[in-house]
């Protein structure tokens, strides 16, 4: 396979795409970071990392994982290899060791796995950032998913530019956010690349493929448009962020193991985030894990009732004043 990345080679649209993907890199991290390339081999993958190969030559690492799911995925591991080796790139197979092979939730599971597997490697590299592939029309699709259960601004602010890797502090960043999917298979291709076809990205049993095939057979639904409102969402969601900071700041109290906020009449959004983080400072349980809509639905109706629950962990009391402290050991 020839790789056509070396500068002196470079055919305009090449260069234009380069110098495009270096500006949207660099505003997410500095021109001095270390970056490690999330690669499965995809055209939107293959994508990525010719882009930041060409355009931070000799700051960037690439791993591939291998989920252990489908007999190809170690040829594929492999092939995203040899295309590393072209380009100068390191590059890293990442195996995820099953206790059971999971047979419900697989996207969910895998994509746990994957981060983990992930921000191990980056750390251990010594990278300062994670690369992933996530573009326009991912998040097109991502909001209309979110939107189908009802979620709220946070949810519908879809997926972030910048954000931890989950279940880490390791930076993940998205610099391919504003790419549509025909730019990246296009640029596969001016650079010699030939992309694996992945199977899960047909199969229809997968909600993400169906939402696809409906935003591609709409006709009136606008990808750019929906990922714009996402994106307006939030700065949006950045707002309320803030005015919470200002709300705790005035209506919380700790001390002693205690968190205590004085609701009054502030809007229900403002309650529902002072919840959670007052959740999240003492949860006990739950890895970590954010309370879904439901359970912090359900809780904010228990408070304002002036009962409890205990969720996380956490004993929450409700009232005139709201209580949260650890809860007592299980019996």
């Amino acid at each position: 396979m020839e790789v056509k990345v070396a500068t002196q080679e470079l055919v305009e649209p090449q260069a234009e795409a380069i110098e495009r993907f270096r500006h949207d890199l660099d505003a997410l991290i500095g021109a001095q970071g270390l970056v490690g390339v999330a690669v499965s081999g995809g055209p939107d993958s293959l994508a990525l990392l010719a882009l930041t190969a060409a355009a931070r030559p000799g700051s960037i690492e690439a791993a591939t994982v291998d989920h252990a799911l489908r007999p190809g995925a170690r040829a594929e591991a492999d092939m995203v290899a040899r295309v590393c080796r072209t380009l100068g790139v390191p590059h890293q197979t990442l195996t995820v060791k099953w206790a059971t092979t999971p047979e419900t939730a697989l996207q969910e599971r895998a994509r746990a796995e994957r981060y983990n597997l992930l921000s191990k490697w980056a750390k251990d590299r010594g990278l300062h950032a994670i690369l992933t592939a996530h573009h326009l029309d991912d998040q097109a699709e991502t909001f209309m998913m979110r939107l189908t259960r009802g979620a709220g601004v946070r949810g519908l602010a879809g997926m972030r530019r910048s954000a931890p890797v989950p279940g880490s502090d390791m930076p993940l960043l998205r610099p391919l956010l504003g790419w549509r999917r025909m730019e990246l298979e296009q640029i596969c291709a001016d650079f010699g690349l030939t992309p694996i076809a992945d199977p899960s990205n047909v199969d229809e049993q997968f909600e993400r493929v169906r939402v696809r095939r409906a935003l591609a057979g709409s006709g009136w639904l606008n990808s750019r448009g929906v990922a714009a409102s996402a994106q307006n969402l939030a700065e949006a969601d950045g707002a309320l962020g803030w005015a919470t900071t200002q709300a705790w700041a005035r209506a919380v109290s700790e001390g002693e193991g205690e968190i205590r906020f004085v609701p009054a009449d502030m809007p229900r959004e403002i309650r529902r985030r002072i919840v959670l983080r007052a959740v999240a400072r003492l949860a006990t349980e739950g890895a970590g894990a954010e309370l879904r809509g439901r359970e912090i639905d359900r809780l904010l109706t228990t408070l304002a009732g002036g009962g409890q629950a205990t969720v996380r962990g956490v004993l929450c009391s409700g009232g005139k004043e709201w209580r949260f402290s650890p809860a007592p050991p299980r019996r």
